[in-house]
């Protein structure tokens, strides 16, 4: 049985083996009352270890947002905004940028990403039309561009296709990602500046998009929808000292384990990514501002 995972913090707590360490580091904060991780991993030997690429990885943990609490949704928007403006191209504060919107909208678990650019402001146009009224604003473009089985077109080239055309500063590319243990979903955001692989939450990796291969940088915005049943067999036999049943052996076939409630906690956390790079990428609007021109 093998354990899979898409976030960074659990594949450092899994790894097994103390080599990586010394070349990682992590330390932890609170923002607005929820709990952050930043980690970095240094080098080539720990991106191996892990098997998470060298770059930065922030982790927010949105347990009030889960609780519903009163004031959480717009707490939960300010410490995600916050953390995505740490993580934008300093150099390139008004530069255009690309949400792209990974993901299949007819399948719950993985319609995070167009449901997130949903409430993401597109503001290229009405740059380009009214230049005086908004003249603080940043060019902002959303795309939502579905799944190989959907398009035929992969990703990828539709993204290199949008590129040439609209040159923005960085692509924030916002997907669903697959968890190794069931307490990190669907209340764990993972931020990074090393860039994602559309379908490795399912096991259908596709083309990645980061530096390498778009030419700019790209920020990706993921919160786990889906444990895999090989990586919750995993848990439960390391939790049982090894002990081995029927039960947790028909886990390790291909199984995706979500939530009951899926539905509303996709829209509740999409619409906390798509108000958090609103505040990221136009500072000077406020979440009431944002329902506004959302609505």
């Amino acid at each position: 049985m093998s354990f899979r995972t898409d976030l960074a913090i659990e594949a450092i707590e899994n790894t097994g083996t103390s080599a990586a360490l010394p070349h990682i580091r992590q330390c932890k904060r609170v923002l607005e009352g929820f709990a952050v991780t930043e980690t970095h991993i240094l080098t080539a030997q720990a991106a191996h270890e892990t098997g998470k690429p060298r770059g930065r990885y922030h982790t927010l943990v949105l347990d009030a947002l889960l609780r519903r609490e009163q004031d959480a949704f717009p707490r939960a928007c300010r410490a995600l905004s916050a953390l995505l403006a740490e993580l934008l191209p300093a150099d390139a504060a008004r530069a255009p940028i690309l949400i792209a919107g990974l993901g299949n909208r007819m399948i719950t678990p993985d319609a995070l990403g167009p449901q997130a650019a949903d409430h993401v402001i597109a503001t290229r146009h009405l740059i380009e039309q009214e230049p005086v009224l908004f003249d603080t604003w940043r060019p902002v473009s959303t795309l939502a561009p579905g799944v190989l089985g959907q398009t035929g077109v992969e990703t990828g080239e539709l993204l290199c296709g949008v590129l040439d055309r609209i040159r923005p500063a960085a692509v924030l590319a916002v997907d669903a990602l697959a968890a190794g243990r069931l307490s990190h979903l669907l209340h764990t955001v993972q931020l990074t500046d090393t860039g994602i692989t559309p379908g490795s939450g399912v096991g259908n990796a596709r083309t990645a998009l980061n530096c390498e291969t778009l030419g700019i940088p790209v920020i990706a915005i993921g919160v786990p929808t889906v444990v895999d049943g090989a990586s919750l067999a995993h848990e439960i036999t390391h939790q049982m000292n090894g002990a081995q049943c029927e039960a947790l052996t028909d886990l390790a076939q291909p199984v995706m384990v979500t939530t009951r409630d899926i539905d509303r906690e996709i829209a509740d956390i999409a619409r906390v990514i798509g108000y958090a790079i609103d505040l990221a990428l136009h500072p000077h609007l406020s979440i009431e501002e944002i329902d506004f021109y959302l609505s």
